[in-house]
């Protein structure tokens, strides 16, 4: 599904200019699925604000951002999503540089595997915090400072969370509650013209997946054979979702939730998934690389 060096710009199947003047937010978005809807964002006019804890990360992709689309206009801010009062002053600063914004993608959060039963309060309550109360405040930000004014997009990233997540339970809380946060935003914010969205990805080749422990390995190399479509997501199949929401396309799609899983949700113990090769990836992403605990697949 990936490439290992840069072949061409992002195959974006959206069109050309499609976010000319248009200011998003990508928090998270120094790797990943944020790192990878930057670059959709980008290559399709967008002028960009990533926001990450670690700033050499968001150096990294904004340097590939100006060397893949010479003329983006990019910038990042460190900043943990936390921390109310530096959610508030990085927003603000983010107005004060571009002057408007009109998406915001929350992207930005993470977990640890463990079981429920080892999972100590601290633990928990950081998971919670980067999944859930961070995006809210990212959101309530965006919208108390600009888009009540102007109207605006939202879309928060959630996870395949349906009927539990076992050993990560603190994160399939969280982004449960992300799910009631979006539909509680979208009723309540639309009156300002605001649409609030939700993506959940399923089983993503990404480079989050390096971050795990090593026992992790073999189970997440033997995923695809849990997905009817046999085979796990991509990047852009994800970024794709994100940049529908945000385009007028989806003016009238509101408090809803699109699954970027391969059904994964609708497979049953009672059923015998047949295995096959048919489903292919959608490769947009010119700079994807596969995960490596993939690579020794």
């Amino acid at each position: 599904m990936a490439h290992n060096a840069v072949t061409a710009g992002y195959a974006s199947v959206f069109r050309p200019g499609l976010f000319d003047g248009q200011v998003v937010i990508v928090t998270g978005g120094g790797s990943g699925i944020g790192r990878c809807t930057a670059h959709e964002l980008a290559s399709l006019g967008a002028r960009l604000a990533l926001v990450g804890r670690k700033q050499d990360k968001l150096d990294t992709v904004l340097a590939e951002l100006r060397q893949d689309v010479p003329e983006v206009v990019a910038a990042g801010w460190s900043c943990d999503i936390r921390d109310e009062a530096a959610v508030a002053a990085t927003v603000a600063d983010i107005l004060k540089h571009f002057g408007r914004i009109d998406g915001l993608v929350n992207n930005a959060g993470g977990q640890f595997p463990a079981p429920l039963s080892q999972i100590n309060q601290k633990g928990w309550e950081t998971v919670v915090r980067n999944n859930l109360t961070g995006g809210f405040l990212m959101a309530r930000e965006c919208f108390t400072q600009w888009m009540a004014d102007h109207g605006g997009a939202i879309v928060n990233i959630i996870a395949d969370m349906w009927g539990g997540m076992p050993n990560m339970g603190h994160s399939g809380a969280a982004r449960a509650g992300m799910l009631n946060f979006t539909e509680t935003a979208a009723c309540e914010w639309g009156a300002a013209n605001v649409r609030v969205n939700a993506v959940a990805p399923g089983w993503i080749a990404s480079s989050g997946m390096d971050t795990y422990p090593d026992w992790m390995g073999p189970v997440i190399r033997s995923m695809r054979e849990k997905v009817p479509l046999q085979r796990l997501g991509s990047e852009a199949e994800v970024s794709a979702a994100i940049v529908f929401l945000l385009s007028p396309a989806a003016g009238f799609i509101s408090g809803s939730c699109i699954r970027v899983d391969g059904a994964v949700p609708n497979a049953r113990p009672n059923y015998a998934l047949p295995k096959h090769r048919k489903s292919t990836a959608f490769d947009g992403f010119h700079r994807a690389v596969m995960p490596k605990v993939l690579q020794e697949d």
